[in-house]
């Protein structure tokens, strides 16, 4: 067998938006005239994230978790490997290296 044998475990992006708009849609119908805007744009919300990549939702987290210790440089830096690797202990190289490339191609979650 070549390699160290460490299985790379998928990075699985969970999506509620569309649950989350189908309460607010529910919740709408019998809203009040008062609430009723609120509500409009929360359900706004919610429908725009239902269309977003998954590379971009891990690009998104993985920002968040490089920045989150204090690193500011660009995401996809040996620097910004490491600091993800040390927010998240259970990441391979690989999987840290893609999350890193992906954040860097968020234009939101550049530093």
């Amino acid at each position: 067998m070549i390699g160290n044998g460490k299985k790379d475990m998928a990075v699985i992006v969970v999506r509620d938006a569309e649950a989350v708009a189908a309460a607010l849609r529910e919740e709408l119908a019998r809203a009040s005239d008062a609430d009723r805007p609120g509500l409009e744009r929360a359900l706004a919300l919610a429908e725009a994230q239902t269309g977003v990549p998954d590379a971009e939702l891990r690009g998104r987290w993985a920002a968040r978790r490089i920045t989150a210790g204090g690193y500011d440089g660009p995401l996809d830096a040996v620097a910004a490997v490491k600091a993800l690797r040390q927010a998240e202990p259970g990441l391979s190289l690989r999987q840290a290296v893609q999350l890193s490339r992906e954040a860097a191609a968020v234009p939101t979650a550049k530093p």
